[in-house]
């Protein structure tokens, strides 16, 4: 086990930050996150990073990174063609080195879909699983929790089924009792420092999960005003959003106070 993933959990706590650039990864490590969540495309939550991402945050980074395992933006329910892309990335993803997985499937009536979720942890033997804010959208998270314990998943990511994790505080709660040890609850979305320590004393978690970003413009002299590369949606074409140092050192600090 890494030395400062040990040194996290001595301070009794965990923080995990979603980063989408090697920039960001390094920033969250300097800053004192405990492991990273690799992604693409956080604006849509998230999809698949590419290989050479991981390669290079591998190279760049000693704390753990789990990789996130989702072929598009949008809901949970995937085709037979999308499963089998989710599986070729865990081989890959696994050839490349990571530390851990990310990901999760829903049925069509909003329950964790057991057989594919099975079959994608069959696939990611021997890495540990997160399973993601699928877990926000499910019918029922009571019976969701207890599915995803006896499919041996290592922890849940969530914002407590709310539009963010201090708005589903209560649930959240209610999910670290319930879970009694079981399995791991993060919660997720919506964490600042402005909230952080609320969340902790009110939840009883030991891990968080944060991105942690600030906007940075971009180094372009030469700027097209007219052109958008993000078609209808208006994403600034000229600001990049990295994971701030000094916000993770923050959040890190408030974390210690707390716990």
């Amino acid at each position: 086990m890494p030395n400062l993933l040990h040194y996290q959990m001595l301070d009794g706590f965990l923080m995990e930050t979603c980063v989408d650039s090697v920039e960001s990864a390094i920033n969250a490590e300097r800053g004192g996150a405990g492991r990273i969540e690799l992604c693409s495309n956080l604006l849509e939550g998230g999809t698949t990073p590419s290989t050479g991402l991981l390669q290079v945050v591998k190279e760049n980074v000693k704390i753990p990174v789990y990789v996130m395992i989702r072929p598009r933006g949008g809901d949970f329910l995937y085709s037979d063609w999308e499963l089998e892309v989710m599986k070729r990335d865990i081989e890959q993803m696994k050839n490349h080195e990571a530390d851990g997985l990310v990901f999760g499937v829903l049925t069509e009536d909003g329950h964790v879909d057991s057989e594919l979720c099975m079959d994608l942890l069959a696939a990611s033997r021997p890495l540990p699983v997160t399973f993601h804010r699928a877990f926000d959208m499910v019918l029922d998270p009571v019976v969701a929790l207890e599915t995803l314990v006896s499919l041996g998943f290592e922890r849940i990511l969530t914002s407590g089924c709310d539009s963010s994790a201090l708005e589903g505080l209560p649930v959240i709660k209610r999910l670290v009792e319930q879970a009694k040890g079981r399995i791991v609850i993060m919660p997720g979305g919506g964490i600042t420092e402005r909230n952080l320590q609320r969340i902790l004393e009110g939840s009883g978690v030991q891990e968080f999960h944060c991105s942690a970003r600030s906007s940075r413009d971009s180094t372009m002299k030469y700027r097209n005003p007219n052109v958008s590369m993000g078609g209808s949606l208006s994403v600034p074409e000229y600001a990049i959003k990295v994971a701030d140092g000094t916000k993770v050192r923050t959040l890190n600090a408030i974390a210690k106070n707390t716990l």
